[in-house]
């Protein structure tokens, strides 16, 4: 990541590092400050997003890139995810890029598929 790096270039390789075996890295690519609109709320500041995403990514199976698209202010990703619960758990993020750091995402993704599998596991 540099300052130079444009949304194109900063989305995949954060989405690259999380969905990796490298979750401290992608933490890097976040600011401080940054702003994440999802389907259970709104979190502020990288320590709340990293309680929101770390678990998931810690559960991680698989995912896979569909489509990526940006311009000089923003990135926008879609993907697939595999977990223990949900076998093909389709997202979206839209994420604004200054200087090389996201300080803003909104993710979009069905919470039923999850819910579902986890209560027909017997965890809710």
């Amino acid at each position: 990541m540099t300052a130079t790096s444009t949304p194109l270039e900063t989305a995949p390789a954060y989405y690259k590092a999380w969905t990796g075996d490298a979750f401290e890295h992608a933490m890097t690519y976040l600011a401080d400050h940054v702003v994440c609109e999802t389907p259970i709320g709104r979190l502020e500041g990288a320590a709340a997003f990293r309680a929101f995403l770390e678990p998931f990514a810690q559960q991680l199976i698989g995912s896979s890139l569909v489509a990526a698209y940006g311009d000089e202010d923003a990135a926008m990703l879609m993907y697939g995810s595999t977990t223990p619960f949900v076998t093909d758990l389709m997202a979206a993020e839209h994420m604004t890029v200054r200087d090389g750091r996201i300080t803003r995402i909104r993710l979009v993704f069905d919470q039923l598929p999850g819910v579902e599998a986890r209560k027909a596991a017997g965890i809710e």
